[in-house]
């Protein structure tokens, strides 16, 4: 009896440490929860999401998790965290995006997962790089009529400037030729439906419909005005040599899987995945280089080295053109790197381990762009604007700085970010050959509610320009 009491001490302990270490193994990132059941820290974290998720860094260490509106989200911050987001076997895309899609698009889930990989890589197959180049000529002589009807001279809120010149461009190249409305009042109705429509967005994603009127009202009437014009987009060829256009290839593909009935809710999306990151991207370019004097004047010295005087003649860009004003591409990168989105996503389909905590399924697996762009290992002075720091990136082979990830990375990065970068590219040195342009405010602050794409700015920036003789 006296050998029973040790042994059974002995094996109770046995049991207590396997079960201290099981738990250990088990157990979940540190948590930001809040006291009210389902919206958890659903109000603090949406005043200001971006400070939110810097103070729960600050106060938790590379990994946490954040319960806000029934949803699980785990932030990872570091190397060890990025690895698994980008590359682990447990993390899924489309499950991630889905119910957003459903939600501002009305596309259902079975329709999207049916439907992603094949649109994916016609998407990649139409605006990757070895086909990107054949829209330079489209969207130069765009932007070129766009900038004809600007006029001479004028001052404009900078973000309203960009838009005028964005968004027929980006309609009139990628659906079809002359589909945005020419009429005052009707391209004034797209204005200010699709502004709605983008700005109320990331609300539109998570909330029922019914709680955003205007919102609910502007996404009704795009998706009025794409199907009204989906026969001419579909039956549309130019008359130059009758390609098919970017979004007919995207109508064929669907089509084909006998879902033609959501071609205009694939359009609306497509609309707005081509203009909801270009407009604040090209804003930031523009107003980041008219605050640096010194980057401005060598932009100019490079724009008349390969086109002449500036303002003198009508120009035509070219891949070649590109390839010498590489300064601008940079600060267009670099003002994505300090703009970035707030957060991009991945669902766990299964549990995964990331440093000592055992992340479950179901969790939305959460990074934040903006925040890794603003580590001092990956980018030293990072709130610095240093677009020659992209002097380190292989470019040429279409490579961008490690940890740069305002694109995503890996199998589901951003299929159209080629064509937003050469679209964004044009514009700029389009609007800085024909005008001499100031700002007339400061640089303005990004907004803190933003996680959905790029940040807009907090408060309007004038701009004055003039057209050059």
């Amino acid at each position: 009896m006296e050998l029973i009491y040790p042994a059974v001490i002995i094996i109770l302990g046995c049991v207590a440490l396997l079960l201290f270490l099981q738990w250990k193994n088990l157990r979940g990132p540190p948590c930001e929860g809040g006291w009210i059941p389902w919206f958890g820290a659903g109000f603090e974290f949406g005043k200001a999401p971006l400070e939110f998720i810097e103070k729960a860094r600050i106060k938790h260490g590379p990994i946490f998790t954040v319960f806000a509106m029934g949803n699980r989200m785990t932030f990872v911050t570091e190397e060890e965290g990025v690895n698994v987001f980008l590359k682990a076997k447990e993390v899924d895309f489309k499950l991630a995006v889905q119910n957003p899609v459903y939600h501002t698009a009305s596309i259902p889930k079975n329709v999207f997962l049916t439907m992603h990989e094949k649109l994916y890589t016609v998407m990649k197959e139409k605006l990757g790089t070895s086909n990107v180049y054949q829209f330079t000529g489209q969207l130069t002589e765009e932007l070129h009529e766009q900038l004809e009807n600007l006029g001479t001279h004028g001052t404009m809120d900078l973000s309203n400037l960009v838009r005028h010149l964005l968004y027929p461009v980006t309609v009139n190249v990628l659906f079809k030729k002359g589909l945005f409305p020419t009429n005052t009042k009707k391209s004034r109705e797209f204005y200010q439906h699709f502004q709605v429509y983008d700005e109320g967005f990331e609300y539109g994603s998570q909330m029922p419909e019914c709680l955003l009127r205007n919102w609910s009202k502007s996404k009704k009437w795009l998706l009025a005005l794409l199907e009204k014009n989906m026969p001419e987009i579909k039956a549309y060829r130019s008359a130059k040599d009758n390609p098919m256009t970017f979004v007919q290839a995207m109508m064929d593909t669907i089509e084909m899987e006998k879902n033609e009935q959501k071609q205009p809710n694939y359009a609306l999306l497509i609309l707005w995945a081509s203009l909801t990151n270009a407009v604040p991207v090209t804003f930031w370019t523009i107003a980041f280089i008219l605050s640096h004097p010194s980057i401005y004047t060598t932009i100019m010295k490079d724009i008349s080295s390969v086109f002449g005087t500036a303002g003198k003649d009508k120009i035509k860009v070219s891949e070649e053109n590109l390839k010498k004003l590489l300064l601008i591409k940079w600060c267009v990168l670099e003002s994505v790197r300090l703009r970035a989105p707030g957060v991009i996503a991945r669902k766990l389909i299964k549990p995964v381990k990331i440093l000592n905590y055992t992340v479950p399924s179901g969790d939305l697996l959460m990074l934040s762009p903006f925040w890794l762009h603003r580590n001092p290992k990956h980018f030293p002075e990072p709130e610095l604007f240093k677009p020659e720091r992209w002097k380190k990136a292989d470019l040429e082979k279409h490579a961008f700085l490690d940890y740069f990830m305002a694109f995503g990375r890996g199998k589901n990065q951003c299929p159209g970010r080629w064509f937003a970068l050469l679209k964004i590219q044009i514009c700029v040195i389009l609007i800085f050959y024909y005008y001499d342009c100031s700002l007339l405010d400061p640089l303005p602050k990004q907004s803190p509610l933003h996680l959905v794409g790029v940040q807009q700015p907090e408060g309007q920036c004038r701009i004055e320009f003039k057209r050059r003789k």
